[in-house]
């Protein structure tokens, strides 16, 4: 089995997260609730980059910081509407906020 650390965000709503983060190119994998009226737990995958988005108010901090490394980062900036920094720490990079207020930095490694 390959190791790997799969980040936990804080969401209020899971479908409404799913759907912003499709447009990141994630797919949903599976959802767990306890039983109806019981927060989700959703995880969401690109490739093999996989985020859990969790309704649990335990699980996650809100505004948690995540880096997400992508082949072009052009075509994120495009779909949502924001400018490519050039210099950016972790190469060419934008920043994103998703409807939770959790931070995506997403970035193309320089190379």
């Amino acid at each position: 089995m390959d190791e790997e650390v799969v980040p936990v965000l804080y969401v209020e709503d899971a479908s409404r997260a799913v759907a912003w983060y499709q447009r990141l190119g994630f797919s949903k994998e599976w959802e767990h609730q306890f039983e109806p009226g019981f927060p989700s737990f959703v995880s969401v995958a690109r490739g093999p980059v996989r985020l859990y988005l969790s309704e649990h108010k335990g699980d996650a901090r809100p505004d948690t910081l995540i880096h997400l490394y992508v082949g072009n980062i052009d075509d994120v900036a495009s779909e949502f509407s924001v400018t490519v920094d050039e210099q950016g720490l972790a190469g060419r990079e934008c920043a994103l906020v998703d409807p939770d207020g959790n931070r995506l930095r997403v970035a193309t490694r320089r190379g």
